[in-house]
């Protein structure tokens, strides 16, 4: 199996994996730095560095239509945005950022596709982390880290933000984003249906004075989450703030621009 696993992996990527330098987290601050000044050397090294990264995310994805060649492109596209994007002020391991934004462009690329499929033992993992993660928020009156619900289920912590990323279902700009249990609010395709009815431009008034009203932060998460259609665990990655958090500003936004109470 493992002898099977090495060729597989060399194959895709064109380079033996096994004999990759590990980068250390100081050297990977340094070579981020002089990436994103321009340097072309500095952001070779670390596409090569973190080649294991991609594989160990790409093997997690069960769908037998997928070429893995294309697969491993995608991740390299996420992984060069990542380092592109990369904030170091936010205080986070790289490759704590890098893997939801590695999954966000894989999932992109698996939506518009094909049908993604979720491995049972992704689900697994999944579920048990969620299940921990509210008798831990119970006990402790804060969430646990990744590394603390890896510890607690004996996975590694990548395993963890994998399985939590691949059951969440990015937002289309038409899904409902409110239901007071008869009539559902959309966001944008109620605006692009009947354009010209008195209903649809109050409904788009309320939504611009709306937005109006949200920080910079909230209104940041609103268009990621409804108009890219990315996760939440990819928005919490990239401004260094936790999946609930990004749950809670956007479940306020949305009230406040609708004026629900809340």
């Amino acid at each position: 199996m493992e002898v099977y696993e090495m060729r597989n992996r060399v194959e895709i990527t064109g380079v033996n994996t096994s004999q990759l330098k590990t980068i250390s987290n100081e050297r990977m601050m340094e070579l981020i730095v002089k990436s994103q000044a321009g340097d072309d050397e500095a952001r070779d090294e670390l596409v090569y560095g973190n080649l294991k990264l991609i594989l160990s995310v790409i093997k997690k994805f069960s769908n037998r239509k997928e070429n893995l060649d294309d697969l491993f492109q995608v991740g390299c596209l996420g992984l060069l945005k990542a380092i592109d994007n990369f904030d170091m002020s936010h205080g986070v391991r790289f490759s704590t950022y890098a893997v939801p934004m590695i999954i966000g462009e894989i999932r992109r690329y698996l939506r518009d596709n094909s049908s993604v499929r979720v491995s049972r033992s992704l689900k697994d993992t999944a579920y048990k982390a969620l299940q921990y993660k509210e008798q831990f928020l119970k006990t402790e009156q804060r969430e646990p880290s990744i590394e603390e619900i890896a510890e607690h289920l004996n996975v590694e912590p990548i395993d963890v933000i994998v399985s939590l990323e691949a059951i969440q279902d990015p937002i289309s700009i038409y899904t409902p984003i409110y239901n007071n249990g008869s009539d559902e609010i959309y966001l944008i395709d109620q605006i692009k249906d009947n354009e010209n009815s008195e209903d649809q431009k109050i409904l788009e008034l309320t939504i611009k004075e709306g937005l109006k009203k949200l920080s910079k932060r909230e209104k940041n998460i609103i268009h990621e989450r409804y108009f890219q259609g990315k996760t939440q665990m990819e928005i919490a990655a990239e401004i260094g703030i936790s999946q609930a958090q990004v749950s809670r500003l956007e479940k306020n936004a949305l009230k406040t621009i609708f004026n629900i109470d809340k």
